[in-house]
């Protein structure tokens, strides 16, 4: 018995096959479902198959500094920060930039991957995305929390710039050069910027910092700003952000960057040389759009419009075609972009 039950044939069992029937099954059905779902899980880049990988990581690692040393020219930078809503301004704008041949020290901040893909898809090495990434659907609401958080990154990007060495100025979108505004920067000083006041002030206006109105700081708009590369513009950068955490938004108090910009440059007037533009050449909407009288009186002299003291685009986009300023429609051949 012992002879027979040692010469006896081992049993082995089948292993089971991860692929059988009912798991192939399970499986398929997990991929079906993921694939319902995947639209709505907010992920941004696919995991398993993405032709464009490659140019969408390299542009995902693109740093601020690669980016101010790939556009600097003769040390100074021109910014644009842009979210995908306002890429045809982004494009008008560009279009008077490059009429005055400064396209190419343009550097657009995007701030959602979108605008940084389709701006390095057309302009390589145009834009840069800083993270992090902002819901860019609320970005372009005037007096929304997604606008304050939008608007209130911009004077920590310009700081980052400056500290690299670079001077800068910033322009927003919505506006058009009519001439080359680097002439008008005169003097050596470290912070030029606009005035936001409607009223009509003499040719020969003074350029220091406009004394307080009736909210007890000054109206300068924070829409137009050239930095130089100083312990003083720093300085007004770094006062800029600091008044903005002073002064957050809420329901009640829908705060945007200007008022902290125009706090900011009160306290620190003593210490920082600024610089007011002179309003003919760098008028704000409010006087451009609607004083025609002055617009006649000082035709001739205009440097860069701005379209503001008006809220939502098409309203904005039929400013700028009443006035011949919605380039797009002609001549978005002559934009870097070409057309959108």
């Amino acid at each position: 018995m012992a002879v027979s039950h040692l010469h006896q044939r081992p049993t082995h069992k089948r292993p089971s096959s991860f692929l059988n029937r009912t798991n192939l099954t399970l499986v398929f059905s997990l991929l079906i479902i993921l694939g319902f779902f995947y639209p709505y899980l907010g992920i941004s880049q696919p995991f398993f198959s993405n032709p464009n990988f490659a140019f969408q990581s390299k542009w995902r690692n693109y740093s601020l500094q690669e980016a101010v040393s790939f556009v600097g020219r003769n040390g100074t930078v021109i910014v644009c920060i842009v979210s995908e809503p306002y890429l045809d301004f982004l494009n008008n704008w560009l279009i008077s930039v490059t009429r005055h041949k400064h396209q190419d020290k343009v550097l657009v901040i995007a701030e959602d991957y979108n605008t940084l893909y389709r701006v390095n898809q057309r302009w390589p090495g145009h834009a840069v995305l800083i993270p992090p990434v902002l819901e860019s659907n609320s970005a372009h609401k005037f007096g929304s929390l997604g606008f304050f958080n939008f608007t209130a990154r911009r004077p920590r990007h310009l700081l980052n710039i400056l500290e690299l060495g670079y001077n800068v100025m910033y322009n927003d979108v919505d506006m058009v050069w009519l001439k080359d505004p680097f002439p008008y920067l005169e003097g050596n000083h470290d912070v030029y910027f606009m005035d936001d006041v409607a009223a009509v002030k003499p040719l020969n206006h003074s350029h220091a910092l406009p004394p307080p109105g009736k909210k007890g700081r000054p109206y300068v708009c924070s829409c137009m700003i050239f930095l130089r590369s100083t312990s003083g513009a720093k300085l007004a950068m770094r006062k800029w952000l600091e008044e903005l955490q002073e002064q957050p938004w809420t329901r009640a108090k829908k705060a945007n960057d200007q008022p902290a910009f125009n706090w900011a440059l009160m306290k620190i007037e003593k210490k920082v040389d600024m610089y007011l533009l002179s309003q003919s050449a760098f008028p704000t909407g409010g006087l451009y759009f609607k004083n025609k009288t002055w617009v006649r009186e000082t035709e001739g002299s205009h440097v860069i419009i701005h379209n503001n003291y008006i809220l939502g685009f098409e309203k904005k986009i039929k400013r700028f075609r009443d006035y011949s300023l919605w380039l797009v429609d002609d001549y978005a051949s002559e934009s870097p972009l070409g057309k959108l």
